[in-house]
């Protein structure tokens, strides 16, 4: 028996009455515009909405947005502009120097402007790793809460996941709000 296993065996053995968890009901909040709700949210947290509009190409939207970029990566089909397949490569270091990655979210939050990412690619570097991320979302995939949220991952198989809202960000003692501290210096996400 390993030492964890021996302490939660004494706590057990030592736990008084026990109580069965209860029910949670809660009224949680809910918006009647989650769309704009979510670009305000993303907004606050250091990111940008871009809502597509019908017959919009979004390859067009990603070349406007970032038109500096040389190295882009995505395994989506449709995405012209990438430059190379992430999936292709065969160590997540060759990742290094990738200005733009462009993904795809599960499901967006409105409460937070956070959107959940199932490992969809080989790496999972590839949401962390590039300057910028563009993650593409179906406008009709919003849920109010993250209450709503957590169920819904519930529901679902994926070996990893993570919650994004906007881009890295970290502050110090003094203050000092730095972007892309630990991950993509801009986020932006498209609403189709």
């Amino acid at each position: 028996m390993s030492t964890k296993d021996e302490i939660l065996s004494r706590i057990r053995e030592n736990t008084g009455r026990r109580y069965e968890m209860p029910d949670l009901t809660l009224d949680a909040i809910t918006y009647e515009d989650r769309v704009s709700t979510f670009a305000d949210n993303l907004k606050a947290a250091g990111g940008e909405a871009v809502v597509l509009q019908p017959g919009e190409d979004v390859n067009a939207v990603i070349r406007r947005a970032f038109p500096k970029v040389r190295r882009v990566a995505s395994n989506l089909a449709g995405i012209t502009c990438a430059t190379f397949n992430p999936d292709d490569l065969d160590d997540p270091r060759e990742l290094n120097g990738t200005d733009l990655s462009v993904v795809r979210a599960s499901f967006g939050v409105a409460e937070n402007g956070a959107v959940w990412l199932p490992l969809n690619v080989r790496f999972k570097a590839v949401y962390f790793i590039s300057e910028a991320l563009v993650i593409l979302l179906d406008r009709r995939e919003l849920v109010n809460n993250m209450n709503e949220a957590y169920r819904r991952t519930a529901a679902t198989e994926y070996s990893y996941g993570t919650f994004m809202a906007g881009p890295s960000k970290t502050a110090d003692i003094e203050q000092a709000l730095v972007f892309g501290a630990h991950g993509p210096m801009r986020v932006m996400v498209i609403l189709e």
